[in-house]
């Protein structure tokens, strides 16, 4: 007979193939996202170690004002997952309107606000070379936020219904484009002009504006979701609603922000050092953003699947899962850990021209630079799924404020301090930034589990 533990195993493994079904369309579309951004770093990559620190420094602001958009849309998935089930289709509309109006102002609003980040850019101490590729970068991909906080509107309803194939065909369809459109226009392949990394944002532009458009297109008429476009540009903008979306919103955009700010700060500081330590840190990030999709997807589905059960009331069924999910992300991130050690040396020099003789010397100590700190990644991996996916179930609660307070003791009381001091004060550079990252992530996941296992057990009382 199976032990008792296996038996007790086999009640959270049991749910991995439903877990799965629902969260790889979520994945794949989010990897597909993030390959684009791994494409444009190869490309950049190639043109020279100072125009892969400049895409980076550009992104760094850009990615502080996606965070925003991208935390408030993630609250709509509760929102619907909760009016799911119970049929609520009228509550569901509301949501959706409403949704669609605070995230298109926040697109604007962010827009607006990045237009004065320039005379912040240049007093930053960036490598003076560095900071005039990035500008003219900067200003174009900034237009890109508008299209992105109207898709996501609609990606988040979507995933709400655990429809999640809808986003992954948008995004994958329109990377595809983004792809075809940085390798014609940064190296000026066939009638188009060679645009450097200007082009490279072209192509970010476009394809935003076209997944926005696509995702839109590819739900509009599908059956399970007519029902919510009946009326729905006539539907009410009702003041409840806006300050609902708002009071869930804030808090987990500012989980975000003080989340992607570390690790802004951290290619800040990496620029202090120069541009080589600037364009190491931009490879490492860009490779543990890729194993950091499947976290992202598992996290949505946590949030649509404790969404649903919290509808419910269900809190015995929320618990067993989420600890399904807390399970399945341990495992996947501990394959990935050992990936990263074993690849270390082989992962950086993708990114680099081995024959490019001119730049030899800096992409030699670039692909060094980042070896070591791949060996770190390794162990961030564990904390980092995990922080990503109790952070969903709890989203999925409605359960954002508490979360939000630790994401930012975590990240700037913690982390923040040992990447200053150990890369910049006391001579570590790169590697001790990105220790200060694993002890954040380290406490961020502690503390988020436990929060989850107060709330779940004072509910179950």
């Amino acid at each position: 007979m199976p032990s008792q533990s296996l038996i007790m195993l086999k009640t959270y493994t049991i749910e991995f193939n439903r877990n799965m079904q629902l969260a790889w369309p979520i994945i794949v579309g989010l990897l597909g996202h993030m390959m684009v951004g791994v494409a444009d770093n190869i490309m950049v990559g190639k043109l020279g170690t100072t125009e892969l620190a400049a895409v980076s420094l550009g992104n760094s602001f850009l990615f502080l004002a996606m965070s925003l958009i991208l935390g408030y849309s993630t609250v709509i998935t509760p929102l619907i997952a909760a009016a799911d089930s119970t049929n609520n289709i009228k509550e569901g509309r509301s949501i959706l309107k409403n949704s669609i109006v605070v995230l298109t102002a926040l697109g604007f609003l962010t827009l607006i606000i990045l237009f004065f980040i320039e005379p912040l850019m240049q007093n930053m101490k960036q490598p003076e070379e560095v900071v005039q590729l990035a500008i003219p970068y900067f200003n174009l991909v900034a237009f890109s936020l508008v299209p992105l906080a109207f898709f996501q509107a609609f990606k988040q309803f979507a995933d709400g219904l655990s429809e999640t194939k809808y986003s992954m065909k948008a995004t994958l369809y329109a990377n595809v484009l983004n792809v075809v459109l940085n390798y014609l226009l940064i190296y000026g392949i066939w009638i188009f002009p060679e645009m450097g990394i200007i082009g490279a944002g072209y192509g970010t532009l476009i394809s935003r504006v076209v997944m926005a458009i696509l995702m839109y297109v590819l739900i509009y008429k599908k059956e399970k979701f007519k029902a919510y476009f009946v009326d729905l540009w006539q539907e009410k903008i009702v003041k409840n609603t806006i300050l609902k979306i708002n009071k869930l919103g804030f808090p987990s955009s500012m989980q975000m922000v003080f989340e992607f700010g570390i690790f802004t700060a951290g290619i800040w500081m990496a620029g202090t050092l120069g541009k080589n330590p600037q364009a190491a840190n931009q490879i490492a990030l860009n490779l543990s953003s890729i194993t950091f999709m499947f976290a992202m997807g598992i996290a949505v589905v946590a949030t649509i699947r404790i969404g649903n059960q919290y509808g419910l009331k269900d809190f015995k069924e929320l618990k067993r899962i989420a600890i399904s999910l807390f399970l399945l992300i341990f495992l996947l991130d501990i394959v990935f850990a050992i990936f990263f050690m074993i690849f270390n040396e082989f992962l950086p020099s993708l990114y680099l021209d081995a024959d490019d003789t001119l730049n030899k010397i800096d992409n030699t100590e670039v692909i060094a630079i980042t070896a070591k700190l791949m060996i770190i990644a390794a162990f961030f991996q564990l904390f980092d799924g995990m922080q990503a996916v109790v952070l969903g179930a709890l989203k999925g609660m409605q359960d954002v404020t508490i979360p939000t307070a630790i994401t930012f003791i975590a990240y700037w009381v913690v982390a923040f301090p040992i990447c200053y001091f150990a890369g910049l004060k006391f001579g570590y550079g790169s590697q001790g930034i990105w220790w200060g990252f694993l002890v954040g992530l380290g406490v961020s996941a502690l503390l988020l589990l436990w929060r989850f296992q107060w709330i779940t057990k004072r509910e179950l009382k």
